[in-house]
């Protein structure tokens, strides 16, 4: 086994690994905040609030380090953190939220936003990164897999390794700032290789890797699964296959993340002619949060003591308005306070300086005791016009639920809240290539939503009286993230378009002569 051959040669042990299996939650949250605070007293922020005084809570065996924490320090969106703090690092400012300068910044807009943003990326997350992606591979151990696997290729499609830089910082895809900061010992395992890797045309990418297809030997994959999906089909189309397994007959993990797979199984599946193991990960521009540490379940282990303290608001109009904006005063819990199967919004702090920082994500635990989560949605890619509370859960579900009774491989899909006269209606764009009756289609949408969701089933025969469909092809979606300069990498199509992302996909497809769509 080359891959934990070589891992267990440099070194690396499993004692941090156990540690979290062993240890208390709360206990490793706890050590892991104090130790970040530790780092960062006597930075700009820490000694705003005061983190020296506040490090002293942590000799206590009560709660009052969290109470203390919370109370005195704020609540941020990357909007307020970047205004009152980060805008500062892109100067060159050292010791503002974190130890020393910043040299790099991963550019994300996200799903919803416009401009990019800028997330620091200090040394310590890079390190902390490698160290959670290391002890992902070495779950590979709890699967029954054939030892040549190991000496295989990786396949990561991810940005250009090619950053941009303006005389003070480099910026770039976060995927690009840690594929390009390999250890060596991986690089022989790496594909497709430093040259093609810092290629920054998407479309020239894919060809090169194309190209290159038939010389490697693959046996793992790694990146979102739309992307994937359009290389593999594009590899099998040019080299004549019936499968991508004629070609790389060793293949036999997927690793992904990013965005539900399950929209995307039945399409993606045509491309093989045996299964693979699919593995979630949790890497967001913020830091590696969890990944699926147990085979067969369908959800992630947090990461609780590699460089990340997490909070948790109950995702509940309490907290949050209408618009997936966190109130004043919202409530926020800490590890051991949380319940299984209730949504909560993500506060994490890092070794890279965000602090209480709002990420967007909606999380659920599947198991408290083993810190087991799922991602539900994101805070403002869900629909509540009317209160029908409808999660990105609901809607990958009912797609899934759909395309397998229906037969129908479903691509993409979007939805956007309108006006309906004086009410409302959800109206549904959905990307295929396959015939399909846009007013069956939108039926059975329509149905499952309503035995999967409550709320909404009680909308529906009230406030929203209208579910729309427009059938789309499925390159329609890609067309328009590249008109957006999002095209390839770790860019995922937005499961709900709101304000002037919703103008922009509208005027777009006006532009493309898009037509009249049916309703329910």
């Amino acid at each position: 086994m080359a891959i934990l051959g070589t891992l267990l040669k440099k070194g690396i042990r499993l004692r941090e690994t156990l540690e979290q299996e062993y240890s208390a939650p709360r206990e490793l949250q706890k050590q892991e905040l104090k130790k970040l605070m530790i780092k960062a007293r006597d930075t700009e922020f820490g000694k705003k609030y005061q983190f020296n005084a506040l490090l002293k809570e942590f000799r206590m065996e009560n709660e009052n380090f969290y109470t203390q924490f919370s109370a005195r320090v704020p609540i941020y969106d990357y909007e307020k953190i970047y205004n009152e703090w980060w805008y500062r690092l892109k100067d060159g400012n050292k010791y503002v939220t974190w130890p020393g300068s910043i040299r790099y910044f991963a550019l994300t807009s996200g799903t919803s936003g416009s401009a990019s943003k800028y997330i620091p990326i200090t040394k310590d997350m890079v390190k902390a990164i490698r160290k959670t992606g290391v002890r992902q591979i070495l779950t590979l151990s709890k699967y029954e897999l054939s030892d040549n696997l190991f000496t295989k290729g990786i396949l990561m499609l991810g940005g250009s390794t090619d950053l941009d830089f303006n005389g003070t910082f480099f910026s770039g895809d976060l995927s690009g700032i840690t594929t390009g900061r390999l250890p060596v010992w991986f690089q022989r395992f790496y594909k497709p290789g430093k040259k093609i890797s810092k290629n920054k045309n998407w479309g020239d990418k894919i060809d090169q890797i194309v190209k290159m297809a038939p010389k490697w030997d693959i046996g793992i994959i790694v990146g979102v699964p739309a992307w994937l999906q359009i290389l593999l089909e594009k590899i099998i189309a040019t080299h004549q296959l019936e499968s991508i397994h004629d070609i790389w007959p060793n293949l036999q993990i997927f690793v992904h993340g990013g965005v539900s797979f399950e929209p995307y199984r039945k399409g993606f599946e045509k491309l093989l002619n045996k299964p693979l193991i699919y593995i979630e990960t949790y890497l967001a521009s913020e830091g590696f949060l969890a990944f699926q540490a147990i085979p067969g379940r369908k959800s992630m282990r947090l990461v609780l003591n590699n460089g990340i303290f997490y909070e948790f608001i109950p995702f509940n109009d309490a907290n949050f308005d209408a618009n997936g904006e966190v109130l004043p005063d919202a409530e926020t819990l800490k590890i051991d306070q949380i319940q299984e199967g209730i949504d909560y919004a993500l506060l994490i702090s890092t070794c890279a300086g965000a602090w209480r920082y709002l990420i967007g994500d909606v999380i659920r635990f599947d198991s408290k005791r083993e810190s087991e989560i799922r991602i539900s949605g994101r805070t403002k890619h869900f629909l509540s016009l009317c209160g029908e509370h409808l999660s990105m859960d609901n809607m990958n579900r009912a797609v899934e639920l759909v395309s397998e009774e229906l037969n129908v491989d479903i691509c993409e899909f979007t939805v956007l809240g309108l006006p309906a006269e004086s009410l409302f209606m959800h109206h549904w764009f959905v990307g295929t290539d396959e015939e399909v009756d846009e007013t069956e289609l939108m039926e059975k949408i329509d149905g499952k939503l309503k035995v999967l969701n409550d709320d909404y089933a009680v909308e529906r025969q009230h406030a929203l009286k209208k579910v729309r469909v427009t059938k789309l092809p499925s390159t329609l979606f890609y067309d328009w993230l590249k008109s957006q300069g999002k095209e390839g990498g770790q860019n995922k199509f937005p499961r709900v378009l709101k304000g002037a992302k919703a103008d922009d996909w509208l005027v777009f497809l006006r532009d493309n002569g898009i037509g009249q769509s049916q309703q329910v």
